[in-house]
């Protein structure tokens, strides 16, 4: 698979489906419901100013935290802290801020918690944007995916 995506990354948007690029996405397309589920999993940094980050925020979440606050904590430019975590984590720092609040939002809501209240927690203005990123981390709504789940 991994070859496959690197192959069509590369590729003209919408190709012919009769030619090399069609049927490299064609057979992309057929593959990935055949993959195995990964289970949820949050990277964490080696480097010591980063993991003293990565854990306030596991201990009070906030998605609007940005970067140059991360990065003027750690003591470092912008550039050199986003290049810095990517390399360690394998993942932008947006993202990872969004999977730890699904961590810290997932035992609450399957303990019945209302959705309202753990997305006003975790720091979201609104019910919908809270609905939003959980919908694009995990592939459906809060109430879908618990349902699934119990």
């Amino acid at each position: 698979m991994r070859s496959l995506i690197v192959e069509a990354v590369r590729l003209a948007p919408n190709p012919d489906p009769s030619t090399r690029a069609g049927l490299l996405i064609g057979l992309l397309l057929h593959e990935i419901p055949a993959l195995p589920p990964r289970p949820l999993g949050l990277p964490f940094p080696a480097d010591a100013r980063l993991v003293e980050l990565c854990r306030r925020f596991l201990a009070q979440p906030a998605p609007r935290a940005g970067i140059d606050g991360w990065a003027r904590a750690a003591g470092m430019s912008r550039r050199s802290f986003t290049r810095l975590f990517h390399r360690q984590t394998g993942i932008s720092l947006s993202t990872w801020r969004q999977q730890a609040c699904l961590f810290a939002a997932l035992p609450r809501l399957a303990d019945g918690e209302p959705i309202t209240r753990v997305a006003l927690d975790l720091g979201y203005e609104s019910v919908p944007a809270f609905t939003t990123m959980f919908k694009r981390m995990l592939g459906e709504p809060p109430r879908s995916y618990l349902r699934k789940v119990e």
